[in-house]
């Protein structure tokens, strides 16, 4: 598929399914970054999630985010139990002109879902010549290390910086071992996990991608990752008011209230402490790009994303049916 046609599959499917066509506009985009990035979990495999929640209400698919300047540098935005990208791109057109009157801003989203591709937002702001830090809280995932009572979710971590010449530096981490999207795609393809992904409820290795879901995600680094996830949930949810991790309900399904998360996104102006910022991180950009075997975080992603872009996205035919069924018996009821 073009992106054109990615972009109009989700745009008309989500229309059928209660959702505005401006927001169906910011989700397209994201999920059209998302395939382009190689991020399939990301991407159109969320569509039947997304378009049963935003048929039960679980997310409210007319939303309108609204914002509220809290200090010259720190924007709250309302995502009103939306999808979360209307207000990302909110705190997008805010942020850099905010970063460069004050050196830093951020912007704290509460109400809010899924936030996609984390590295997609921060190198935004990383193109337009700007530092990008995003912290996003999920459903809980991750259990405390030592316990089994999932509390974290696998909460994102994304950092972009810009470079002199070339695309910027883009770091996009999950704080369990893998995404939780990879285990969704693994479901829906009926296939099986890597043993050492995800443990069952009862706290045991599975290879099941179904018990996976019902169980807690192996975290990354093991106790430091679930050290990490506590930072995370203090800043996206204790800070912007939004639901903790083991507060809100699923990303996955069209039951229960809406998720409630948060997000809290980063700009820092790299001028802010003088003039040699970009200068100095090309040097250590050419460090590690003129090491035999290393590259830099983010241009693999890059490379696939302009191959996708001349080539075409390949999509499973089984989930395109599945996509195209979607909204049409409502539609015509």
């Amino acid at each position: 598929m073009t992106p054109q046609q990615v972009t109009d599959l989700v745009i008309s499917t989500l229309e059928r399914c209660r959702t505005s066509h401006a927001n169906a506009q910011a989700v397209a985009r994201a999920l059209l970054g998302a395939e382009l990035a190689g991020q399939a979990g990301h991407g159109l495999r969320r569509m039947p999630s997304y378009c049963a929640q935003a048929l039960s209400g679980k997310v409210d698919g007319t939303a309108e985010p609204s914002a509220q300047e809290m200090r010259p540098g720190a924007l709250r935005i309302d995502a009103a139990n939306g999808f979360a990208y209307p207000a990302i791109e909110k705190a997008l057109e805010w942020l850099p002109a905010a970063a460069r009157a004050n050196g830093i801003a951020m912007a704290g989203i509460h109400r809010s879902h899924h936030c996609g591709v984390a590295g997609l937002t921060v190198e935004a702001l990383a193109q337009k010549g700007l530092i990008g830090l995003l912290f996003a809280n999920a459903p809980a995932a991750i259990a405390p290390w030592g316990g089994k009572k999932p509390l974290f979710g696998t909460d994102p971590i994304a950092f972009a910086a810009p470079l002199p010449d070339g695309e910027p530096v883009v770091v996009d981490i999950s704080l369990s071992k893998v995404a939780r999207g990879k285990i969704m795609a693994a479901e829906q393809q009926g296939k099986p996990i890597p043993e050492g992904w995800a443990l069952d409820a009862d706290g045991n290795p599975t290879t099941d991608p179904s018990a996976a879901m019902k169980g807690t995600m192996v975290p990354m680094g093991d106790a430091k990752g679930t050290a990490l996830a506590i930072m995370v949930e203090l800043l996206c949810a204790g800070l912007t008011g939004a639901n903790y991790g083991y507060e809100a309900t699923s990303f996955f399904d069209a039951d229960g209230q809406a998720p409630g998360t948060g997000q809290i996104i980063i700009a820092i102006d790299p001028a802010a402490f003088g003039d040699h910022a970009l200068v100095r991180f090309s040097v250590l950009a050419e460090a590690i790009e003129g090491m035999d075997g290393a590259r830099l975080p983010g241009r693999r992603r890059q490379a696939l994303s302009a191959t996708l872009e001349a080539n075409g996205i390949e999509v499973d035919d089984a989930l395109l049916q599945q996509i195209e069924a979607l909204g049409r018996a409502e539609a015509t009821s």
